[in-house]
């Protein structure tokens, strides 16, 4: 459960393409109401406090509003879809399926920031940073104590996120690089349905 619950709001956040410009606030909140569908691969590294590194690869898709599928493929497969209602988390090697609403899943994390809601200011602080590794940064700092999550920084570049790092109250680091991308493109709806296969443990949350 631990290692699902820590995948599950970068792949959440995977939902935004911002672009970089002078004022990235105002830049990311007119991308989040410009922001239909996205797609494509991504790189996922963790890092601890104490510095050991878990590097994961995947592909995602992404339909606004609150519908997703962020599907690891290596080096351990696990399957997160939300059909906008229901967000469910899939283990292979347990055979376990953990089920939640969406309300209490995505509630005061930085899925926030790509769950539809675009008045960001409510549930978040945020912050244009220096220019980095050929990008445009912005920091979202939660308002509230109850989240996982410290801080987000998403990297612009051509109008189009790059990078993301989520700093977690677990000591972690996650970094996540998006690869071909491709953004309001035409998307399978029927991917963001799930069944649990059969003879999978259910727990619902």
């Amino acid at each position: 459960m631990l290692r699902l619950a820590r995948f599950l709001a970068p792949l959440l956040l995977l939902a935004c393409s911002l672009p970089a410009s002078a004022d990235g606030i105002s830049e990311l909140q007119t991308t989040l109401t410009n922001l239909h569908a996205m797609q494509g691969a991504f790189t996922q590294t963790v890092v601890t406090h104490s510095g050991k590194t878990q590097i994961s690869n995947g592909d995602f898709a992404i339909q606004r509003p609150g519908k997703f599928r962020w599907n690891y493929r290596k080096p351990y497969e696990q399957l997160i879809v939300s059909d906008g209602k229901q967000v469910w988390l899939y283990d292979p090697d347990l055979n376990q399926v953990t089920v939640k609403n969406i309300d209490k899943a995505l509630d005061s994390s930085p899925a926030a920031l790509l769950s539809g809601e675009n008045n960001l200011d409510k549930n978040y602080t945020l912050k244009t940073l220096p220019t980095r590794e050929g990008l445009a940064w912005v920091e979202a700092i939660p308002k509230q104590n109850d989240s996982n999550f410290n801080r987000v920084r998403l990297g612009f570049s051509m109008n189009e996120i790059r990078k993301m790092e989520l700093e977690d109250s677990f000591g972690q680091t996650t970094h996540i690089e998006f690869r071909m991308a491709v953004v309001n493109g035409k998307t399978d709806a029927s991917q963001f349905n799930f069944i649990p296969p059969k003879g999978a443990d259910v727990i619902r949350q």
